[in-house]
């Protein structure tokens, strides 16, 4: 027990020698977005859940610096077809394109792109499918600003560069 600490200790102090920092800690580089990002109106249901996930990970825009905006598309795809061809699992595959940029300059700060996935049941009723449907893609959206929000965070850890691609295997 005491090794594990004094290991632990030697480190921590290595880390704050070499100049270490949270990226996520109090004035890490990643704070630099909360409270200072503004979005797109949404256009439809996805963009509306894309959006509240987005503004509740980065934080209401008091006075913002940048505008991100999101272009969020899903693709329906069978997933289990019995018998009698009918399809009673789906997965959504989801796509957001976003673009941060500056609010003073309009200068592009960041772009890319993220994808995943998720599924649901389409058994039972026409309404517990539909309702499944729609609980699957505001989960979808949540998966998708939170690759959005990791992106751009990393995107502020290494400046200049475009925000770099992420894999896309996570299921939701």
């Amino acid at each position: 027990e005491r090794r594990a600490f004094l290991a632990g200790l030697a480190a921590a102090a290595t880390l704050a020698g070499c100049g270490f920092r949270p990226a996520l800690g109090p004035g890490g580089p990643a704070a630099a977005l909360e409270g200072a990002v503004s979005f797109d109106p949404p256009a439809n249901r996805d963009a509306y859940a894309l959006s509240a996930r987005l503004e509740a990970r980065l934080g209401r825009a008091r006075s913002p610096r940048y505008h991100l905006s999101t272009a969020p598309s899903v693709r329906r795809s069978g997933l289990a077809i019995t018998q009698d061809e009918e399809t009673t699992r789906y997965n959504l595959i989801g796509t957001a394109r976003f673009t941060l940029t500056e609010h003073a300059t309009g200068a592009v700060v960041a772009t890319g792109e993220v994808n995943t996935f998720t599924a649901y049941s389409a058994r039972g009723t026409t309404l517990a499918a539909s309702t499944a449907e729609r609980d699957a893609r505001a989960r979808l959206m949540v998966l998708l600003a939170d690759r959005i929000v990791a992106r751009l965070q990393l995107g502020l850890l290494l400046p200049g560069q475009t925000a770099p691609d992420a894999p896309s295997s996570e299921p939701g």
